[in-house]
């Protein structure tokens, strides 16, 4: 399973799964990359340390 902001593996039994309302389930593999989404509102297409950045930058 990978992160859902930066993109990134998670290993088994680590990590954190938020549900939202509507069902839909987004992994973390770490608290900066939940405060990255929630608390500061980033994008990860915006963000350079993500590989999605990278994704898009190519």
């Amino acid at each position: 399973m990978k992160c859902s902001f930066c993109g990134e593996a998670i290993k088994e039994a680590t990590g954190k799964i938020f549900v939202e309302k509507s069902g839909k389930e987004k992994y973390f593999c770490s608290t900066k990359c939940e405060k990255n989404l929630f608390k500061l509102g980033r994008s990860p297409l915006h963000t350079k340390w993500t590989k999605r950045y990278n994704k898009n930058d190519s």
